[in-house]
């Protein structure tokens, strides 16, 4: 163990392409508690539980931030109505999915829907109560496909 003790996160930086469309997206759609833009910075902060995260436009647009990071993700813990309500509003608004799945093992266990946010950046909205034995449709099935 190191010798340096942390003893929280202050916050979590995503990179966005269009701050107002990101501002949009992370609290319109996702819903999280808009606190502001920091000065002329650039930077939106949102809060969600106890954590915050600050939106941050890049200098120059990204466009293919899903192939070059096909692991980092920022993962959202929502409740099974939640998720059931995000898949009709994600067809609505034409959200980008990237796939659903059914973790029964592991340290993280659920159901879990990956998407995109409009910059390109993997996003993941779980489920926690789902568990094994339970049904498992497919993102077909969900959307009468």
């Amino acid at each position: 163990m190191g010798d340096i003790k942390i003893e929280g996160v202050t916050h979590w930086s995503i990179p966005v392409n269009d701050l107002a469309e990101s501002e949009e997206f992370y609290g319109g759609l996702l819903g999280l508690d808009a606190k502001g833009r920091l000065g002329n910075s650039m930077m939106s902060c949102f809060n969600v539980g106890d954590h915050n995260i600050l939106l941050c436009e890049r200098a120059e647009p990204v466009n293919d931030m899903a192939e070059k990071e096909q692991k980092v993700h920022h993962s959202f813990t929502v409740s099974p109505e939640t998720l059931d309500k995000a898949f009709n509003e994600f067809k609505e608004k034409n959200v980008k999915i990237a796939y659903l799945t059914y973790r029964g093992q592991g340290f993280f266990t659920g159901r879990e829907l990956y998407f995109f946010d409009p910059s390109g950046n993997r996003l993941e909205l779980r489920d926690p109560t789902w568990h094994s034995g339970m049904p498992e449709p497919t993102l077909e099935e969900i959307y009468g496909s």
